[in-house]
């Protein structure tokens, strides 16, 4: 990515002009092992690599100080389990399942609006945070608009898993009450879902949309 932004800057300034720097932030939550990944980095990268901890759905950075932000494979987690789902009282109550893809529809409501309201909190920030005339480039596993949320493949194979949770309960390895109050907070939007968070929004305009089956 930096190779290609290189090349563009070069094709579009004078011979003479002075070599672009660039400085770049590697994003995760105060719990990541920040020294792995600097060991991980190649010794001779073109850039200056910075770390900054902290959940993405809040700011992290100054206003008006980034160029191009790239988010990848990330967006799907939540910020947390919408609440409605492990109280027993709610018509949300998960019970016996860890996803929401072949749940209720009140389930399904409850993740889908724990995801808008996460993405209204994540483009708010980055659009104070970003120049502009900058971009923001993010890859995520999509359900195609019309596709049933349990035919996803990532919820297919959570599907698979979450009747293991509840045999293990059976046989007494876990108690049952820690499976009902246990869900993954993940939720695969579809491409309708992510361009009306982004009209929502207001801040952004989106300029190219690819989809890649694997």
């Amino acid at each position: 990515m930096l190779e290609a932004i290189q090349l563009n800057y070069c094709q579009n300034q004078a011979l003479n002009s002075q070599i672009a720097e660039f400085k770049v932030f590697f994003n995760d939550h105060v719990s990541n092992d920040f020294n792995a990944l600097f060991l991980s980095l190649p010794p001779d990268g073109r850039y200056h690599a910075a770390g900054v901890p902290g959940s993405f759905y809040s700011r992290l950075f100054p206003s008006n100080s980034l160029h191009l932000v790239h988010i990848s494979y990330a967006i799907h987690w939540l910020t947390g389990v919408p609440k409605e789902v492990v109280d027993r009282s709610s018509p949300a109550w998960n019970k016996g399942r860890i996803t929401y893809s072949s749940a209720s529809d009140e389930v399904i409501e409850a993740f889908s609006a724990q995801c808008a309201d996460d993405m209204g909190r994540f483009l708010l920030a980055r659009a104070e945070e970003i120049v502009e005339v900058g971009l923001m480039i993010i890859i995520f596993a999509v359900r195609p608009n019309g596709t049933l949320y349990s035919q996803v493949t990532p919820n297919i194979l959570h599907d698979r898993l979450g009747p293991c949770y509840v045999e293990m309960a059976k046989k007494g390895i876990v108690r049952e009450e820690k499976v009902d109050t246990f869900n993954l907070p993940l939720y695969y939007m579809s491409t309708q879902e992510m361009e009306a968070a982004i009209e929502r929004n207001g801040s952004f305009s989106v300029e190219i949309v690819r989809l890649i089956y694997c």
